[in-house]
């Protein structure tokens, strides 16, 4: 099941001059997160929990790729502006009426 956003972001990524190293790392980095969650259609998680994964040190950064995989339609971010509620993501490329329950 995590195979289908993984090879959208790609196959899509692929020509994509707007998509870094950051980008993708970021990206794998979610997938992984909502992998352990066992692919649910929405999920929430806190910032610092992707940075840890993706690598990325900085809080500016991560806000830059997170709303930028947003506005070229990779995922759906919904920010939280609660600390103890987590920001909202969702992949664009799943059908979710086929995952796995």
């Amino acid at each position: 099941m995590y195979m289908l956003p993984l090879s959208y972001f790609f196959e899509m990524a692929e020509c994509d001059p707007r998509i870094s190293v950051t980008h993708v790392g970021l990206y794998a980095a979610i997938i992984y997160y909502w992998h352990r969650l066992d692919c649910p259609g929405s999920f929430r998680v806190f910032a610092k929990e992707l940075m840890k994964l993706a690598k990325i040190s900085s809080c500016t950064t991560y806000h830059k790729c997170i709303r930028d995989l947003n506005a070229y339609g990779y995922l759906n971010y919904e920010p939280s502006f609660d600390r103890k509620v987590g920001s909202l993501i969702i992949f664009t490329s799943i059908n979710h009426n086929q995952r796995n329950e």
